[in-house]
């Protein structure tokens, strides 16, 4: 008889994604995950040493496909700053399953220091990817930095305002602030 499969670590780290996305860091427990994958907890510890070590591995994956992952996309297309920020946008608004994780770990990051030291460095990171192609549209510093802060201020604050917006639809509105940051 051959022996069972194991179930592999990017699913685990996959499925602690998600239950954080769905519940925050108290959601991500072993017994809980095994439970949603179908296979015994015994499993993890084949991957992973203890909770923290998952938790870390989804921080660390969630931070690449967020950043690098993202910047590694709009970068291969080529074209011009303008072009790219179009990308970049649209990429960032393509990735819904990844929303309710951001906010999750920037909850996250309010009550734990690293998870915080963490997103400093990954909304930096960020900032200073937009910056350079902002850059490439203005010489003006704090034009720059304003539609830089006005740009991330949308994608992040945009999935917690609940306001309508008379007869046009959320993502027209999008749109909209997009063409005017491109302007």
């Amino acid at each position: 008889m051959p022996a069972p499969a194991r179930t592999p670590r990017d699913v685990w780290i996959k499925e602690g994604l998600r239950a954080l996305g769905v519940g925050g860091p108290d959601a991500v427990r072993i017994e809980s995950l095994a439970q949603a994958l179908g296979v015994t907890k015994g499993g993890f510890y084949w991957h992973f040493a203890d909770r923290g070590a998952l938790l870390t591995e989804m921080l660390d994956t969630w931070e690449r496909v967020v950043s690098e992952d993202v910047i590694t996309r709009v970068e291969a297309g080529g074209g011009e700053a303008r072009v790219r920020l179009k990308r970049l946008f649209g990429i960032a608004l393509a990735i819904d399953d990844m929303v309710g994780i951001e906010m999750a770990i920037r909850d996250w990051g309010r009550r734990d220091l690293e998870v915080a030291a963490r997103l400093k460095r990954l909304d930096n990171r960020r900032m200073d990817y937009m910056r350079s192609l902002f850059g490439e549209l203005t010489s003006d510093e704090d034009d720059v930095e304003v539609r830089c802060l006005l740009a991330f201020s949308l994608f992040i604050g945009s999935h917690l305002i609940t306001a309508e917006h008379g007869s046009r639809r959320r993502g027209e509105v999008i749109g909209l602030a997009i063409n005017r940051l491109l302007a």
